[in-house]
């Protein structure tokens, strides 16, 4: 018998009994026990997603809600487009979606929530289906589904305004749908860059710069974060391999979206209603200064501190080992009986790139609250969502890329290939456990939300046939209970009436004179 018969290994290109034993386990844990458990996640993430989406029939309005509800019936989607430009904080384009939204009545900020989780569960399954190739696999709907259903269950509901962030229009105009609108513009990148003609091409450098605009006047935390991304992605395609015709595509692409950011946020800078919006803060020490930058750097330590005492944040990592032993990648030319192996290596900038992206953007998005808010601005969580969903992603693929490396890990003894697929196997239930149970954990938070939201429709409901009973009657004064929901303002939630801007605003919806608490 010859050397390799006796060593187990096989005659090249023919594997030997132990080997197809061990292709044939390798096989088996794709075809059962991954798909089993990434049903399971995607049973368990998909509920708590559908929960809040169905949440979205009992949304009633409160803070916000009322002034841009009332503006966008009177005055239309141009109207509060040139209101929030000139008196309130110069956001055309949050504005503008505002408008649209609350253009037929209360209908829109039902249905958002909903419009939100399926838009962003397609954009980060493409996005993820691009990851997987760029590693050189087989992309798989089911364990990216599974990743991209947990990421969004977390960014709803593992902080502490899950309110704001899912229901609450206003938030998720301003802090959540610019997240899925980064997700389908790095889509957009992908397919610019790597699209044949010029006049395609073309089309894509001018949306991304027409995008990231927008962008620019929609939100400036994700602006902030959104640009730092860019401009570290933009110098990382500047560096080997590739052809340098090719490298410059994606810098372009960069280059133009920092350039719509930069001017995006010079019309909002500059607007009226921003510079209006600033003079009502008081006077403080500039950003740069010592005492500023030491106080923002303690706020930015806190916010990490609530984000790191939630473990379940664990589980994006989790899924994405889920994923990553998944995948089916080999090398094009390579036996079918060897063992398969990453066909790409990614650059080290690359890999790294999200560390600092998602430490600096948190610093910037806490800086900007800091300057806005005051002391207390880093407790406005809603606003993290900007740079969450980079941490989250971030988790996932280096999740997946450890899943992938494990599982694809070459051995030559076959009892060391058996114990390999034991240990890969072992690997993918404790991964499954850890990603069910960060989904778990987030059931109390889900419950609570249930049961505040539903319980406020009911009152609210009851109290505006009330109201608008007493307005159809010619009263100019009605009584308002005030019912708070997610840690937002409601009427009555100064001493000062001429401060009292929801009580205002409620007045006008209904078509009085004022409000008085009930």
């Amino acid at each position: 018998m010859g050397t390799a018969a006796m060593t187990g290994e096989g005659v090249r290109g023919h594997p030997s009994a132990p080997g197809r034993a061990s292709a044939a386990r390798r096989a088996r844990l794709r075809r059962l026990l991954l798909p089993g458990l990434c049903a399971t996640v995607v049973a368990a993430a998909g509920a708590l997603i559908a929960v809040g989406c169905f949440l979205g029939l009992y949304v009633r309005p409160t803070s916000d809600d009322w002034c841009a509800a009332w503006k966008s019936r009177d005055l239309g989607v141009l109207g509060i487009t040139a209101d929030f430009y000139t008196t309130q904080n110069g956001r055309i384009t949050n504005a503008l979606l505002s408008g649209l939204v609350y253009a037929d009545g209360l209908t829109g900020i039902k249905v958002l929530p909903t419009v939100i989780a399926v838009t962003f569960t397609a954009g980060l399954v493409l996005l993820g289906r691009e990851f997987v190739r760029l590693l050189g696999g087989r992309p798989r709907v089911l364990p990216l589904t599974a990743c991209a259903l947990v990421v969004q269950a977390l960014l709803y509901f593992a902080g502490t305004r899950s309110y704001q962030v899912l229901l609450w229009a206003p938030a998720t105009i301003s802090h959540t749908l610019p997240s899925v609108i980064g997700v389908w513009a790095l889509l957009l990148a992908v397919h610019t860059v790597r699209h044949r003609s010029a006049a395609v091409r073309a089309a894509g450098f001018s949306a991304a710069f027409l995008t990231a605009f927008a962008i620019g006047t929609l939100s400036e935390p994700f602006a902030l974060v959104s640009g730092l991304l860019a401009a570290a992605a933009g110098l990382s395609a500047l560096l080997p391999p590739g052809p340098a015709r090719i490298r410059r595509r994606p810098f372009l692409w960069c280059l133009l979206w920092c350039a719509g950011l930069l001017c995006g946020l010079a019309v909002l800078y500059t607007s009226p209603g921003a510079r209006w919006r600033r003079a009502q803060q008081p006077e403080r020490e500039s950003m740069l200064s010592a005492a500023e930058l030491r106080a923002t750097f303690e706020d930015w330590l806190r916010m990490w501190d609530a984000v790191t005492g939630q473990w379940a944040y664990l589980g994006a990592a989790a899924v994405g080992v889920l994923l990553g032993i998944g995948l089916r990648i080999r090398p094009r030319g390579q036996d079918r009986g060897s063992p398969p192996v990453m066909r790409r290596k990614l650059p080290l900038p690359v890999l790294l790139l999200p560390v600092p992206v998602v430490l600096l953007g948190s610093f910037a998005v806490v800086a900007g609250l800091r300057s806005g808010y005051g002391p207390t601005g880093w407790t406005y969580a809603r606003t993290w969502t900007s740079y969450l969903l980079a941490m989250e992603l971030a988790l996932c693929g280096y999740g997946a890329l450890l899943g992938a490396w494990a599982a694809r890990r070459p051995t030559a003894r076959a009892a060391t290939r058996t114990a390999a697929a034991t240990a890969v196997g072992a690997g993918a239930v404790a991964a499954g456990c850890l990603a069910l149970a960060s989904t778990a954990a987030l059931v109390p938070n889900v419950r609570q939300l249930t049961t505040a939201t539903v319980t406020r429709a009911a009152a609210w409901d009851a109290q505006n046939a009330r109201i608008r009973a007493e307005a159809a009657r010619g009263a100019a004064d009605a009584g308002y209970t005030p019912l708070p929901i997610g840690n937002l303002a409601e009427p009555f939630f100064t001493g000062s009436h001429e401060r009292d801007w929801v009580a205002a605003c409620v007045a006008k919806w209904y078509g009085l004179d004022r409000v008085h608490h009930r």
